[in-house]
């Protein structure tokens, strides 16, 4: 059954149509001897299609055949042996790219670092890493000032190392270079969670079945490449032997030019991305996309319908982790008959919602869900994991199935608040906001309350021009929730802290509720009525 699965996915997609035999045994062969991690990865597509443009950034174009070239310089240049952990602070571009192949071809753990760290969390993510190495693009030079024991390989040094590399081939490493990808850090120091290396072509085609991404397209890339969903894209981008566009900054007005002007039919993204897309006028030329894939955070409110009015049904949803990898995915059929589900899961992978004995719920019914499929994480770095049941990790969302098998996510764990007694979702709150026309973004957190024990509160962006008190932003959710839903606290804010995936930072929300008070002068804290409860 896996064999025809794999084999009609990869003929649908393009990826087994004839071409050059010689090319074709060299590329099976890469496979063969380096697997399928990203450096297996970009051998196969330089054995295939060496002069093919592997990848256009903000400062060249670099075919495939020449990126293999330098990362495999880079490789026997680095600071560094196998089992090492080198560093990645980068924006997306080539260079991040080779950086990452250079380091796992030596056999060593390439960590991908989020921009937006601070740098007090850089300095502990250093030090909880153990990196050997940091390779960072200029502009975070200040910000790392404060890491110490850790050689710091800047933009030039690393044209130095590439340039200055001596002579020779490379051949795998004993033990692969395994990627770390940390954890958000929304409302901490981020982890590190080790990705696993896939073992064949399955996992490849569990994606490309739903999400029809085709060998040798165009594929602009936005999503942060640190960020798993990023990291992701880059994964199958190198296996299709796509032309991959990069940009260092996610400027929207930019990003529309670029996918016009290189002529890309895939987008990989995170939901704010296509929001603020769609907040340009109407361009006189549309991008010619088939595919723009989105994950990382839940589509708001009624976001995936008006997306696809505007380009066409092109929008996918993946629902996942960093440590769950993807658990189902929403096509845009899915989408349009409830642009509030998840999707189902993919071949092979399964999604569960459980109670608090491990039983599965009734389909309609909110419980834990688990996932399991081979991509799974292999654990923290700092040696703890996820809870487990019956082989499905718990993905730390509450959610659930209805009785076509879609999945729906309600909310986090942690994120459930009790007030009074009731149970109480923000996530759902915050969907039923988002749809109210006067707001751009919004989130909804659970706060203490010495009563209640804990109330909603909602931080609110407006779009410009639009006005909205925090009574009526009341009376709207009065009107479609229990009276135990309406958010007591309403605060309007000029942005929402955001990290550089696109996520809600809630531990800044009530510094910005602060500024937002002085700026605005709409900080209601005290508007809930005793009916409200």
């Amino acid at each position: 059954m896996d064999a025809l699965f794999v084999g009609g996915t990869m003929l649908r997609r393009g990826l087994l149509h004839p071409g050059n035999p010689v090319r074709i045994v060299r590329q099976f062969a890469a496979l063969g001897r380096w697997g399928f991690g990203l450096a297996g990865e970009l051998r196969q597509a330089a054995a295939r299609s060496p002069h093919r443009i592997a990848v256009i950034d903000d400062q060249r174009s670099v075919s495939y055949a020449k990126l293999l070239d330098r990362a495999e310089r880079l490789a026997r240049s680095l600071p560094a042996g196998p089992g090492d952990r080198i560093g990645l602070l980068c924006r997306n571009s080539a260079r991040m790219i080779e950086a990452m192949i250079g380091a796992t071809t030596l056999g060593a753990d390439p960590v991908l670092m989020n921009t937006g760290l601070s740098p007090h969390q850089l300095v502990t993510v250093a030090k909880d890493q153990g990196l050997r190495a940091l390779i960072l693009d200029d502009e975070f030079g200040p910000k790392v000032a404060l890491v110490d024991g850790v050689e710091k390989i800047t933009e030039e040094r690393f044209e130095e190392l590439i340039a200055g590399a001596p002579e020779g081939g490379s051949q795998p490493p004993e033990r692969p270079g395994r990627t770390i990808v940390l954890t958000s850090g929304t409302t901490g120091v981020p982890k590190g969670a080790r990705r696993p290396t896939p073992g064949g072509f399955r996992p490849l085609c569990s994606v490309i079945d739903r999400i029809p991404l085709r060998a040798e397209q165009r594929v602009m890339i936005a999503a942060p490449l640190f960020h798993t969903w990023g990291f992701a894209g880059l994964q199958i981008a190198l296996a299709l032997r796509a032309t991959i566009v990069l940009r260092r900054r996610f400027e929207p007005a930019a990003i529309l030019d670029d996918l016009i002007q290189h002529s890309c039919t895939g987008m990989i993204a995170v939901p704010v991305m296509i929001q603020q897309l769609m907040e340009l006028p109407e361009p006189a030329g549309k991008p010619a996309l088939s595919v723009v894939a989105v994950s990382g955070s839940a589509l708001p409110g009624g976001l995936a319908t008006r997306f696809m009015d505007r380009f066409g049904d092109v929008l996918y949803n993946l629902y996942g982790s960093t440590e769950a990898s993807w658990a189902s995915i929403a096509t845009p059929e899915d989408l349009r008959i409830n642009p509030a589900t998840a999707g189902k899961p993919p071949y092979g992978t399964t999604v569960a919602a459980l109670d608090e004995t491990g039983a599965p719920v009734p389909a309609g019914e909110v419980g834990r869900l688990f996932v399991g499929n081979e991509m799974l994480f292999e654990g923290y770095t700092n040696g703890a994991s996820r809870t487990m049941h019956d082989g499905l990790l718990a993905t730390g969302d509450l959610g659930h199935l209805d009785a076509d098998g879609r999945v729906y996510v309600d909310g986090r764990e942690d994120d459930m608040i009790v007030s009074g007694g009731e149970n109480v979702y923000p996530a759902e709150v915050e969907g039923l906001l988002a749809d109210l026309p006067q707001i751009r973004e919004v989130t909804v957190i659970g706060v203490p309350d010495h009563e209640y024990g804990q109330r909603l509160a909602a931080y609110l962006v407006l779009r410009e021009g639009e006005t909205l008190g925090p009574e009526a932003v009341r009376e709207h959710v009065r009107r479609h929730r229990a009276r135990f839903s309406v958010p007591r606290d309403v605060i309007f804010l000029d942005e929402l802290p955001r990290n550089a995936t696109g996520k809600v930072v809630t531990r800044e929300l009530g510094m910005q509720g602060r500024t937002g008070q002085q700026q605005r002068g709409q900080h209601d804290q005290v508007g809930g009525t005793e009916q409200d409860r």
